[in-house]
C-alpha cells in the first residue's frame, strides 16, 4: 500500500505542476498578427485555493489544521471532502472501534479512511488492528504519520474519491525557512525586524 501512496503523490506532484498554471501561446507580434489572443491577463490556479475540489489542508501545527476556505480546526479532525469536524481523541490510544464508529455509519460510504496520528510510529500492530476493524465494513484505511496523511487526503479529494480523514495534530514539528517565510507573508510582517 505504501507504493501505492507513493506512486500516487509522485503523480500529485506532476498534475500539480500541470494544473499550477494556464498554457500559454508564444508567439511573435506584428500588427496584422496580435502575439496574444486572449484578455492579455496570464492566469495562474493554485490547486488548494479552488474550493470548487472540496476542502484541503493546507497546513497544520500542533494545535490543528488550517484548510483551503481558510477555516481553522483546533485539536484532532475528521475531514471529508465538503465538511470537517472535530474528532473527540487525544491521542493513537484514543482510536478504536467507537471513536471510528463516525465513519463506517456515512451515507455514502467511504472508499478509504486516512488516519494520521500524529508523529508517533506506525506499529504494525496498531495498523493490523485498525485495517482489520474496518474491513468489516469493507472501506480501507491507510495509517500514517499526519503530514503524510494530509498529503493523501488532498490527492484522493482532488480525484472527486471517497475519501475521509481521521487526523491528530503532531506533537512535535520540524520546520524550514520556506515554513517561516510562508508564515510572515500570511502574517503581513515579512518587512517587520526585531530589535535587539
Amino acid at each position: 500500500m505504501s507504493q501505492l501512496v507513493t506512486r500516487c503523490l509522485s503523480a500529485f506532484r506532476r498534475q500539480l505542476l500541470l494544473n499550477a498554471t494556464t498554457p500559454i501561446r508564444i508567439a511573435t507580434a506584428s500588427k496584422s498578427n496580435p502575439a496574444y489572443e486572449h484578455d492579455g491577463k496570464t492566469r495562474v490556479s493554485i490547486l488548494n485555493k479552488e474550493l470548487d475540489l472540496g476542502l484541503m489542508i493546507n497546513n497544520f501545527s500542533q494545535v490543528g489544521f488550517r484548510l483551503n476556505n481558510e477555516m481553522v480546526i483546533v485539536g484532532p479532525m475528521a475531514i471529508f471532502p465538503r465538511s470537517a469536524l472535530s474528532w473527540n481523541v487525544g491521542s493513537m490510544d484514543d482510536i478504536n472501534e467507537d471513536s471510528l464508529s463516525l465513519f463506517y455509519t456515512l451515507e455514502p460510504k467511504i472508499d478509504i479512511l486516512v488516519l494520521g496520528i500524529g508523529d508517533q510510529k506506525v506499529t504494525p500492530k496498531f495498523s493490523r488492528k485498525i485495517i482489520e476493524f474496518m474491513r468489516k465494513y469493507r472501506i480501507n484505511v491507510e495509517v500514517l504519520s499526519t503530514e503524510q496523511a494530509c498529503a493523501t487526503f488532498n490527492f484522493l479529494n482532488a480525484e472527486s474519491r471517497m475519501v475521509a480523514a481521521a487526523l491528530i495534530p503532531p506533537l512535535h514539528i520540524s520546520y524550514n525557512e520556506n515554513d517561516l517565510l510562508q508564515t510572515k507573508l500570511r502574517q503581513k510582517e515579512l518587512y517587520h525586524t526585531d530589535d535587539f
